[in-house]
């Protein structure tokens, strides 16, 4: 009975932060749709952006360090002010990208992204703060451009791009930098063709929240990202045309590949291209273009249980066993007590050392139990995707390399814990 009263006491308080946190969430949005820059949800007719005939004294004094550099003077930095550039994506990259062509003086900056700014967004996203969090990250990032430049005009959207919206917001939002529906949709593909799921599957591909980023590194490159975007609105051209530059954070160094020249018989942008319009990126590739964690579906109802479930396990002291496949490094940050970890590499990869762990482990738990059963294994990761390939591995074990068990995954893992069992349990 107590535990079941201080169950409901955690859940209870649970709520009630949840409550709290929505009513924060309103009351920022109320306030920023009152004072901040106006957030679109589509694509919005814009009026041309406006040359300056010459630089203001406010402006010479703004810009005077770099117009003092030769390569750009003055009529680099008037190129500049006429300038409408589209930053996609307000993240790790869009936001050094936004916030130093927006320092330099770019004349329009369109700002696009469809997510909410989050607290593990913040150690690289810098054009966001803890007050913005639950706020459009489009609406934060243009709001913090504004506070840096407030001559630059922002246009903040709430869009994911996509095939039906590509063509009309990229030409709209830059008329001049786009030549024509053929140069975007070679843009377009151009990418996705290097990433197809046949040259490697989708779970060679990581993202931030599954793989980690240090901030720095994103910073990096959306810095070189705005110097390349600088050098040609100011009418110098790019230093990386047909170059792939590739950079290796841990030892500090930079690569510069020269590329081959465009192919008469390219699908995209060749003599007769067989791609002729926009496709699903997302379809393309086989991966959803977020920093999420992607939830997989491989194994049956049957095979796996919920965390409500697992507490109930527990708390009848039923004998089991509880394998983290996690990586040391995320068991660091936070495990249960009663969990044996070892890795879902380790398990696939079958080393010795951690199968003779698991069958002691397993051979003790068997004592414990009486008449001749298959023990219970539990498997739990971080979300809940890796345990279910763990699961796949120890049922191709059960009865060979390891006694026979039964074997199931915990539906969202250590995350669905925090959220529904124990909301002091850290989340990563």
């Amino acid at each position: 009975m107590e535990d079941e009263l201080r169950c409901l006491k955690a859940r209870l308080e649970e709520r009630e932060k949840e409550v709290a946190a929505l009513k924060n969430k309103l009351a920022r949005v109320e306030k920023d749709r009152a004072s901040g820059p106006e957030l679109y949800e589509g694509v919005t007719p814009l009026k041309p952006l406006m040359a300056k005939p010459a630089l203001s004294n406010e402006d010479i004094m703004r810009y005077s360090r770099q117009l003092l550099l030769p390569e750009l003077g003055v009529q680099g930095q008037l190129n500049l002010s006429k300038t409408s550039v589209l930053v996609v994506g307000c993240g790790g990259l869009g936001c050094p990208l936004a916030q130093y062509l927006a320092a330099a003086g770019i004349g329009r900056l369109g700002l696009l992204d469809y997510d909410e700014v989050e607290l593990s967004n913040l150690h690289r996203q810098v054009l966001h703060g803890e007050e913005t969090q639950g706020q459009a990250k489009a609406l934060s990032a243009a709001s913090a451009v504004k506070r840096l430049n407030s001559t630059v005009e922002c246009l903040p959207y709430r869009l994911q791009l996509s095939p039906g919206n590509a063509l009309q917001l990229i030409q709209q939002q830059c008329p001049h930098s786009v030549s024509g529906e053929r140069r975007l949709r070679a843009q377009w593909q151009a990418s996705g063709v290097r990433q197809r799921p046949e040259d490697g599957g989708t779970e060679m591909v990581t993202n931030c929240s599954d793989g980690g980023v240090l901030g720095v590194v994103p910073g990096i490159m959306g810095c070189f990202q705005a110097l390349e975007v600088l050098k040609i609105a100011s009418g110098q051209g790019s230093s990386c045309g047909q170059k792939l530059m590739m950079f290796d954070a841990q030892d500090t160094r930079l690569r510069s590949i020269k590329l081959r020249p465009k192919q008469a018989g390219c699908a995209v942008c060749g003599e007769e291209p067989s791609v002729t319009q926009l496709v699903d990126y997302e379809a393309f590739c086989g991966s959803a273009a977020s920093d999420k964690c992607r939830k997989l579906h491989l194994l049956s109802g049957d095979q796996r249980i919920t965390v409500q479930d697992y507490k109930s396990i527990i708390d009848k002291a039923e004998p089991h066993l509880l394998l983290d496949v996690r990586p040391l490094v995320e068991v660091d940050i936070c495990h249960l007590p009663f969990s044996l970890n070892i890795p879902l590499s380790r398990l696939e990869e079958k080393k010795s050392e951690h199968i003779r762990l698991l069958q002691e482990r397993i051979s003790q738990l068997k004592q414990q139990m009486e008449g001749d059963c298959r023990p219970p294994v539990y498997v739990i990761c971080k979300m809940g995707n890796d345990s279910q390939k763990a699961v796949q591995a120890l049922e191709k074990m059960s009865g060979s390399e390891v006694d026979s068990v039964s074997v199931k995954d915990i539906c969202g893992g250590l995350s669905a814990w925090a959220k529904r069992i124990d909301p002091t349990f850290p989340q990563y």
